[in-house]
């Protein structure tokens, strides 16, 4: 594998126009959803670091919240071959926590856009209905289908301290149903109280499962969180940016070289943002990134094992 543009990683920009033929954008949507940890089933604060924010759009129709969503995209890439290549991706709570008629009738709008590619959804492990899984089958055969599931962490003290409802086994389960299906995995470095060796121990455990994609990305506090109260009450150890770049890219280390990495820095609002102040620099965790790698002398699966 070579990386392009003198990265030392997979990233899904290089991903997406390798497999389309040209800059592809995914497109933010809202399609209304809730989560069991939020609406009562399992919980109603949801996960401690959760905003329980939607979308700003929600509730108009998936046509106009496309228009809303990809003209700032637009701005910032470019219209030059961009707008052949859309992914609708429904990024808000649980994508398939609805009745499956539901599911499929937003899904079908959402394909339905001009010149979608392809389609993303965010949901969790719990959220896997067999008739979801045979909804989201079916559309695999269709179109280029990614699902993303929510993990942070393979250790089970900190997923209960976060309150993320569910356990690594239960997340195994639900990651198993999508056999076949592109599954992209999200990890949080910088929970709280979590060691370098147990982040890099989630990393290593998520690596063997063989993910199509992997987000990753730091802890950032925003106002209005349970977590943000918990720090201010007592607080706990917020990572350093340099050591964000040493565990990530560690962890990046350790990733096959064709995992397609989605995200390496956080994008928390800027209003709202508590901690740490170094991740409003984004480009600048992403410099720090690459630096180490030119450093270490290592790249994306110098230390991948099956």
């Amino acid at each position: 594998m070579t990386y392009q543009n003198n990265k030392h990683y997979l990233t899904y920009d290089q991903f997406l126009k390798t497999t389309f033929g040209g800059k592809t954008i995914k497109i933010p949507l809202d399609g209304g959803f809730s989560c069991p940890n939020i609406d009562g089933t399992k919980a109603t604060g949801g996960c401690t670091y959760c905003t329980k924010t939607p979308l700003p759009y929600r509730g108009k129709p998936l046509a106009e919240q496309f228009a809303i969503a990809k003209a700032p995209l637009l701005k910032k890439w470019g219209r030059e071959g961009v707008e052949e290549r859309y992914i609708p991706y429904f990024q808000v709570f649980s994508g398939t926590y609805a009745p499956v008629e539901r599911l499929r009738a937003l899904y079908e709008e959402a394909l339905a856009l001009p010149h979608t590619v392809g389609l993303s959804i965010a949901t969790r492990c719990d959220c896997l209905s067999d008739e979801a899984v045979a909804l989201l089958q079916e559309i695999a055969k269709r179109t280029f289908l990614t699902v993303e599931l929510g993990l942070q962490t393979v250790h089970e003290d900190t997923a209960r301290r976060i309150g993320r409802g569910h356990t690594f086994e239960e997340f195994l389960d639900g990651y198993r149903k999508l056999e076949g299906i592109h599954r992209c995995v999200h990890l949080i470095n910088g929970l709280p109280y979590e060691t370098t060796e147990q982040m890099l121990e989630t990393a290593k455990t998520v690596a063997a499962l063989r993910p199509h994609a992997v987000k990753l990305h730091m802890l950032y506090l925003e106002e209005g969180t349970a977590m943000t109260e918990e720090y201010r009450r007592e607080p706990f150890p917020i990572l350093a940016l340099s050591e964000y770049v040493s565990v990530t890219v560690s962890q990046l280390e350790l990733f096959h070289p064709d995992t397609v990495i989605g995200r390496l820095t956080g994008d928390g609002q800027a209003d709202r943002l508590v901690e740490p102040q170094w991740s409003r620099r984004k480009f600048c965790v992403l410099n720090e990134i690459d630096k180490e790698f030119r450093r270490r002398g290592t790249r994306q699966g110098s230390y991948f094992s099956e």
